[in-house]
């Protein structure tokens, strides 16, 4: 099944309510799930560290007046429960002969220990659908299982009022009219821009939420509490646009040595913070874009120096938000960065695209071959006969659907190449 088929296909026959999907050769999983790190995001009351056993009191109070806040929108974090119980699709082959019932996840190369891919997505995205044939690529090409992870406030880990056409539309004319400069702004984006608008913050916070939430769903696979995977299991990473950064994060922090044979295979990602431009109607509108420049990259020292639980979780002590911080500005802390890449260069690959706007390639280059271009990860940049956009780089509408199905291949073919090499 090509891909432009597989997408329709998929898209209808999976539902999500369910337990089990039986797709014949393949099986889909629904992992119930729940997150531990929400007391790091905005809402809590006082703030405690209790691995190294800090008391931070109540956070401070860095809000942008954006002039149309919206309660149902602008809420404290914590108040969200869809960000703190939630659900992965887990994809995974059948073994000949099984039902997917008695052993779901029959694994090529089980003598081996079961190796798992884990899945990040996009920013501001709220349906798998686009994912769905990747990861029936990724799973049938490399027999391996196939996580779909949710990064905390996107996908079901969002409010559907986020995502109501009628409720968007009005709070994005609003918008508008507060910000009549503002590109880009749209119902698809109002909601994200808004938030991030009024506290910048939040995605440092509902980054290192979502680090935690990944290192404990591993923990869980590694103990044996999901069905289905053995405890002997390891990791690969698939990661598209922002969801490269997490992905990178975890394996530059390497979290009990879970992860340093883990390969890392990224599609239109792989550059720093502030060398992306997501300002799209898909993604962020530029009032957005710039309240989140100013607070992670321009004034992200001066933050830290007034906010003690900022400076203790971007330092030394928690490897995953040094990390990050190492991932924000291209000149800051650049031969640490380009240290670290140099060690994992045989297991990184990165496919960019020649029109990517978001993610440019050359971004993407200077970020892991370093600014001397002594680092030898590969950085494969490709290109695609029709018109194509960073957030929808195989549109199932518009462009001949043999086009589209040849690029998908000849993306995936080299993505899963390197993940079974």
């Amino acid at each position: 099944m090509k891909y432009t088929e597989s997408y329709t296909f998929l898209r209808d026959k999976i539902d999500f309510n369910r337990e089990i999907i039986d797709l014949g050769d393949i099986g889909i999983r629904i992992i119930p799930f729940g997150s531990e790190a929400y007391d790091l995001i905005p809402g809590a009351g006082d703030y405690n560290c209790e691995e190294h056993h800090l008391k931070f009191g109540k956070p401070g109070s860095f809000v942008f007046e954006t002039g149309h806040e919206n309660e149902l929108i602008d809420i404290a974090d914590t108040l969200i429960p869809e960000n703190r119980s939630f659900y992965c699709p887990v994809f995974f082959p059948k073994g000949e002969g099984d039902a997917g019932q008695n052993n779901p996840f029959h694994n090529s190369r089980a003598k081996q220990g079961q190796r798992l891919i884990l899945l990040f997505h996009g920013f501001n995205e709220k349906s798998w659908d686009k994912y769905l044939p990747w990861a029936l690529k990724l799973v049938k090409e490399t027999g391996n299982a196939v996580i779909l992870f949710p990064i905390a406030f996107h996908m079901s880990r969002a409010p559907l009022f986020w995502v109501e056409k009628r409720s968007m539309f009005g709070l994005s004319e609003m918008r508008k009219k507060h910000f009549p400069n503002a590109m880009k702004s749209s119902l698809s984006n109002v909601a994200i821009s808004i938030r991030l608008h009024s506290q910048p913050q939040r995605f440092i916070w509902s980054g290192l939420q979502t680090y935690n939430d990944v290192i404990r769903f591993v923990e869980h696979c590694k103990s044996g509490l999901v069905p289905g995977i053995e405890k002997d299991c390891s990791f690969d990473f698939f990661s598209y646009s922002i969801g490269s950064l997490l992905a990178e994060i975890l394996k530059l922090s390497d979290h009990k040595g879970y992860f340093s044979d883990s390969k890392l295979a990224m599609f239109c990602g792989g550059a720093v913070f502030n060398r992306l431009s997501p300002v799209s109607k898909f993604i962020l509108d530029s009032e957005a874009n710039v309240a989140l420049y100013s607070f992670l990259v321009e004034h992200i020292d001066s933050h830290m120096k007034r906010d003690p639980r900022l400076k203790h979780y971007l330092g030394r002590e928690h490897p995953e938000g040094f990390n990050l911080y190492a991932m924000l500005d291209y000149k800051n802390m650049r031969e640490y960065r380009e240290d670290k890449f140099a060690k994992m260069r045989e297991q990184v690959l990165a496919v960019t695209l020649k029109a990517d706007k978001v993610v440019p390639a050359y971004e993407v280059i200077n970020t892991l071959q370093g600014a001397a271009r002594d680092i030898p990860i590969p950085v494969d940049i490709l290109d695609f006969p029709y018109p194509y956009i960073h957030e929808d780089p195989f549109p199932i509408k518009g462009p001949p659907p043999d086009l589209v199905d040849e690029a998908f291949d000849k993306v995936f073919d080299r993505i899963t190449a390197f993940l079974k090499s």
